[in-house]
């Protein structure tokens, strides 16, 4: 799994001449450059380095909106997967729905989401931070659930979190999340989401939050 990445400083994409730079305007620039792009992307991700891309596709999605975040990852129907993601901002949800409604369909090698979707199993997902290498099925969640309001506060624990830096430590804490509930639901459903540095009592793991939310109520 690699996390999202934006590179909002680089050198944007210039918009054409006389057009009117709605999100549908700015999703079509970006689908054209995509199509452009694809031999370079394709033949960077069959060498295993998607790194090579990673420049270009910062450049594509930042023209759509610089505040917008992207991962490339394993599909869980195509092979590889696009997910471009405002992070449930709201003033960023027309562009990410334009993005979405201008985007081929799924097939056999690509499928594209607007939301980070939930990962089969969470518990079997390893993620690379720079030199750390942290298991999420190490990852344990205090969970205290609101049942009238339908919504759950949770304190993130992973044993390697104090070694990361704050940035990386809050990444590390809201990623599991995503990867166990899908980005949409996470939020939904998640209300107060804390870092916990040191194991709290009365933990649950990623797959038994899960369930958790999955049984409240609507």
């Amino acid at each position: 799994m690699r996390l999202f990445r934006r590179r909002p400083n680089r050198v944007r994409i210039p918009p054409v001449q006389g057009a009117v730079e709605t999100p549908e305007r700015r999703a079509e620039r970006f689908w054209a450059g995509w199509f452009a792009a694809l031999p370079e992307i394709a033949a960077a991700l069959g060498d295993a380095e998607p790194q090579r891309v990673e420049g270009l596709l910062c450049d594509l999605v930042a023209a759509v909106h610089p505040d917008l975040h992207f991962a490339l990852d394993r599909g869980g129907r195509a092979i590889y997967a696009l997910v471009v993601s405002g992070q449930e901002d709201p003033a960023l949800r027309a562009y990410t729905d334009a993005w979405k409604a201008a985007a081929p369909p799924d097939d056999a090698v690509w499928e594209f989401h607007d939301s980070v979707p939930p990962v089969p199993d969470p518990t079997g997902v390893t993620v690379n931070l720079g030199p750390h290498r942290l298991a999420l099925a190490d990852v344990r969640v205090h969970a205290q659930v609101d049942t009238e309001a339908g919504v759950v506060d949770v304190a993130v624990h992973h044993p390697l979190l104090a070694d990361l830096d704050p940035a990386t430590r809050s990444a590390m804490t809201f990623l599991p999340l995503d990867a166990t509930l899908g980005e949409r639901l996470a939020g939904r459903r998640l209300r107060r989401v804390e870092t916990a540095q040191h194991l709290p009592a009365d933990t649950i793991d990623l797959l038994e939050l899960r369930e958790l939310v999955h049984r409240l109520p609507e």
